[in-house]
Formats: C-alpha cells, structure tokens, sequence
C-alpha cells in the first residue's frame, strides 16, 4: 500500500473516521426524529389533532425511513472500512513506538462504531415495532368501522323484521279475538237449542238423530281415508 507507513496516511484515516463520524451522528439525529414523528403521527391520528403533529402522511415517512436505513447502513459500512485500515496501519512493521497511542485512538473510534451501530439497530427495531403494532390498530379499527356499518344495516334489517312481527301479531289478536267472539256466539246457539230440546221432545229427538248420523258419516269418512291412505303407502313402497 502506497505510504502505508507515513504518519500522513494514519491521519488521513483518521479524518476519514472523524468524517463519517460526523455525518453518522447528524444522520441518527434526523433517523430518531423521524421515528418519533411517525409514532406522534399516529398517536395524532387515533386522538385529537394538535399544532405539533407532523404534517407528513405516513407512506412519506415510511419512504423516507428506508432510504435513511439504507444510508446509515453505507456510512457504517463505509466507517467499518475504515477501521479495519487502522488496524492494519497498526501492525505495520515500525509503527511499534507508537503503537500504544494508536491501538488507544483505534479503539476509541471502534468504541464510537459500536455505539453508533448499536443506536441505529435499536433505532431501526423501534420502528419497525411501532410500525407493525400500528399498521394492526389500524386493521382492528377498520375491521371495527365494517363492523358497525353492517351493524347498521342489520339494525335497519332488524327494525324492518320487528315491524312485520308486530303486524303479524296484531293480526293473529284480532283472529283470536274474531273466533272467540265466534265461539261465544256458538255456544250461545248451541245452549238454546238444547233448551228448545228439552222444551220440546220432538225437537230432541230429531236433534239426537241427525248427531248420530253425523257421527255415523264422520266413522264412514274416517274409515275411507284410513284405507285410501293405506293403500297409497302400500303403492309408494312397491
């Protein structure tokens, strides 16, 4: 490697890692507000809106979420390079005097690597969760409003059914009400014919006579249907 062992290439990595350090600090800053806004965001949503809502819709945000994911990932890749030069420059034969001192600055920036690359994944998980538990809410909420716009046409349905019901019902009072009227009048009949009967022999007798002929009729007639209904099973089964 071309000047590997000149001090100026030690410091030229040194300024590269100060760098990117720089850029990575600025980058997980604007990368923690935004998560913090998408969660503001929705809390806005499911709650009152206040001045202090952001005025980004959630697709921007979530696009703008993987393209920050995206270059945090390639300054830590690029920062990690960097490092790894650093150690190499380090076990570079007559850099031993110094070799203290630069294994000291070497961790120092593999220290701040770590750190970075740790707040960015807690970051990034963060969001990912606030992300998916609210994209759930937002499928339970609108599994909730179905339910009560087809709650509402079941309660017009329902109304419509109770309606009927209530019709019917007064028709088949108004029935009940007809035959029990009908049933009076028929036992009133019923109560001065037999005291005619009683007044008048011949009258019960004539009375007595066509009942049993009714009778005598009802058995003939019931005896004819029982055979009819017989025989019509006997053909259904062959």
């Amino acid at each position: 490697m071309a000047g590997i062992g000149s001090s100026n290439y030690w410091e030229d990595l040194r300024k590269q890692a100060r760098q990117l350090e720089n850029e990575l600090d600025l980058k997980l800053v604007s990368f923690s507000k935004l998560c913090t806004s998408y969660s503001s965001s929705r809390d806005g949503r499911r709650g009152e809106t206040s001045d202090t809502t952001p005025l980004l819709n959630n697709s921007t945000q979530d696009r703008m979420f993987d393209t920050m994911s995206v270059e945090i990932e390639q300054l830590l890749a690029k920062l990690t390079g960097v490092n790894d030069k650093m150690a190499e420059y380090t076990n570079t034969p007559g850099t031993a005097s110094l070799n203290a001192a630069l294994m000291h600055t070497l961790q120092r920036h593999r220290d701040i690597l770590q750190d970075y690359t740790h707040e960015f994944h807690k970051t990034k998980s963060n969001f990912l969760a606030i992300r998916e538990r609210e994209d759930l809410l937002g499928s339970v909420r609108k599994d909730i409003e179905t339910y009560k716009s087809g709650s509402g046409v079941n309660n017009r349905r329902t109304e419509l059914f109770l309606k009927e019901h209530e019709h019917l019902r007064n028709i088949a009072m108004a029935t009940k009400e007809n035959m029990t009227s009908q049933r009076g009048m028929l036992k009133s009949i019923h109560s001065r014919v037999n005291t005619l009967a009683n007044r008048f022999p011949t009258i019960n007798s004539l009375i007595q006579r066509i009942n049993l002929r009714k009778r005598r009729d009802s058995l003939i007639l019931g005896t004819v249907i029982g055979v009819c209904t017989i025989l019509l099973l006997l053909y259904a089964f062959h």
